[in-house]
């Protein structure tokens, strides 16, 4: 084994036979903000053998204060999040095999992202992705780490199909948007604690220290001295995701096309099919204030004030604004129907 795990390995619980099983092992990180970078981070570092991560934005300026993986570089080239954390991370652990995919997580494409995945571990920012993440895994059989993390509170726990419950027995419903770290703020350490609670209940599934698995979902205020676990206990007999196999998340006649990412002022768009991003600079320039491009998005700061973002995939960021008629009318205006 590598000189670089000799620490880990002296850890009894992981020892060579667990390293073997982590370099053997493949995760999927769903969200590369603040918590996808730590968690990101752990696993490489830890020689976990295949890391796929997945996010569809890109880095900006007040990304720093949280995301750890980040820089003031990465701003400036507005690369998306994924590439941006490639490159940090292949200077980490050249020898993890890592799969960086721009791209949002939706009903059509989730079960294709976590295929040939071990477990899933959530850096998502809202509840209509971690439901996804839910239904996904349990439909699926892999287990998968729940985190969140706001102003100085943060929760975490792992649901594993066939032995815990899942996540909706304890959330009925993501449809409330909640406080968000957009809205109210966040602190990075409380980010750093999530993180690292998520990492190790992923190490202790991975090296297969099973008896060890927290079976509860842990909250606390960082700011506040608080703490408090709550038994997982027994799933809910009506839950449609791990007692019905309804999996509602799933649900392709329920997928939004349209959808705000809460706290931001941007409204995102789908689209119907790819986008050439060099086609779009040249129709956009005459008509812009100014336009970006490099070879993953093309950004528009356009003459009424809001800006575009596009991305190859067929995907629209209308920033500046958090009307739907307003952002409609803006795409229609400048990319058609």
């Amino acid at each position: 084994m590598e000189e670089r795990y000799s620490r880990q390995m002296l850890f009894a619980p992981i020892g060579e036979a667990g390293q073997r099983k982590l370099k053997g092992s493949a995760v999927c990180i769903v969200g590369m903000g603040a918590l996808g970078t730590v968690l990101a981070n752990h696993m490489v570092r830890a020689g976990v053998g295949h890391v796929r991560f997945v996010d569809r934005d890109y880095v900006e300026k007040s990304n720093l204060q949280r995301q750890m993986l980040y820089d003031e570089e990465d701003v400036q080239h507005v690369y998306p999040k994924v590439v941006a954390a490639e490159k940090k991370l292949k200077k980490i652990n050249s020898s993890v095999r890592l799969e960086a995919i721009v791209a949002d997580v939706t009903a059509h494409n989730i079960e294709e992202l976590l295929e040939g995945m071990d477990l899933v571990l959530d850096g998502t920012d809202n509840f209509h992705t971690r439901f996804l993440l839910n239904d996904a895994c349990f439909k699926l059989g892999i287990p998968f780490t729940y985190g969140g993390a706001v102003s100085s509170r943060g929760m975490s726990a792992i649901f594993v199909p066939g032995e815990t419950p899942c996540l909706r027995c304890f959330i009925k419903t993501g449809d409330a948007g909640g406080q968000t770290c957009d809205m109210i703020g966040v602190i990075a350490p409380v980010v750093d604690m999530v993180g690292s609670y998520q990492a190790v209940e992923a190490l202790k599934y991975l090296v297969g220290d099973n008896k060890q698995r927290r079976k509860s979902l842990v909250t606390f205020d960082l700011w506040q001295n608080q703490y408090y676990e709550m038994k997982l206990g027994e799933p809910d007999k009506s839950c449609p995701c791990c007692q019905l196999k309804q999996y509602p998340a799933l649900d392709l006649s329920g997928e939004n096309t349209v959808l705000s990412l809460c706290g931001r002022e941007t409204i995102q768009i789908a689209g119907s099919g790819t986008l050439d991003l060099e086609v779009w600079r040249q129709r956009l320039e005459p008509v812009a204030v100014k336009v970006n491009l490099n070879p993953f998005l093309l950004k528009a700061e356009l003459p009424e004030g809001e800006r575009l973002v596009l991305f190859a995939d067929g995907r629209v960021l209308v920033q500046g604004t958090d009307d739907f008629v307003r952002a409609k009318t803006l795409y229609a205006r400048y990319i058609g129907l």
